[in-house]
């Protein structure tokens, strides 16, 4: 039976990073089989992990959901947020979504019990791509596909070189590997234009296809699998965030 560390399989379960894990470890927060647990040590899936007195360890197998949210929905697990994505969803088991999409925003989101993918998913600098499309609120230019694709000044930064498709007079689709806040929004309004709808369409090798707004259905094993060869050499330390 695999032996792991305490902070890695705290970081599994979703509860938080690893860095978190070894802060709470530290108050004496965390406990295994009933006692308070120091840092370093070693757990197995047997194990039963608690924090503050509620267990968190995973007793279910890996779930993942692809999703297509649909506008107002917000993605967080505060369940006191009225319109979050958990209750909206209504799973049975316990779920969390992979990054987000802004409330005014529809499409792709994953969900998912497992944390170790969500780290090497999130990860900034692992460069994987997110297809979007958008429609804006005045007729699209040459010169507005050329900035946005060279790069636009927003959040002290400049944006990345990426993908952009002029698809109708007032509609283009677009691809990041970024994931800066409210970025296609930003990026808009400083060319002059507001974004009128936004929908992500793709994840790295998963796309909406056919999926109605609202519902949701488990990846196939071919995409997992593809996806897991994807991420493999992603990084899930602190220092590619």
């Amino acid at each position: 039976m695999e032996l792991k560390r305490l902070n890695k399989a705290i970081s599994e379960t979703g509860y938080c990073s690893r860095r978190g894990a070894d802060k709470m470890i530290e108050d004496g927060k965390v406990c295994v089989n009933g006692s308070v647990a120091s840092l370093g040590v070693k757990v197995t899936s047997k194990d039963v992990i608690s924090v503050n007195g509620t267990i968190i360890t995973k007793e279910v197998e890996n779930i993942y959901l692809v999703f297509n949210k649909p506008v107002d929905i917000t993605c967080t697990t505060e369940r006191h947020v009225k319109g979050n994505i958990i209750d909206y969803i209504d799973y049975p088991e316990r779920i969390f979504p992979i990054g987000r999409l802004d409330k005014p925003s529809e499409g792709l989101i994953f969900l998912t019990n497992d944390g170790d993918i969500v780290n090497k998913i999130l990860r900034s600098k692992n460069s994987h791509e997110k297809e979007y499309l958008v429609s804006v609120n005045k007729p699209i230019t040459n010169d507005f596909i050329q900035k946005m694709s060279n790069g636009i000044p927003i959040l002290d930064t400049i944006t990345d070189k990426c993908k952009v498709e002029k698809i109708n007079e007032t509609t283009f689709n677009i691809v990041l590997t970024q994931g800066l806040n409210r970025q296609i929004r930003r990026m808009c309004e400083h060319l002059g234009y507001t974004v009128r709808t936004l929908k992500r369409i793709r994840i790295m090798n998963i796309s909406l296809t056919n999926l109605k707004v609202g519902k949701y259905r488990s990846f196939t094993k071919e995409e997992l699998q593809e996806l897991q060869n994807l991420i493999e050499n992603s990084s899930k330390t602190e220092e590619a965030s």
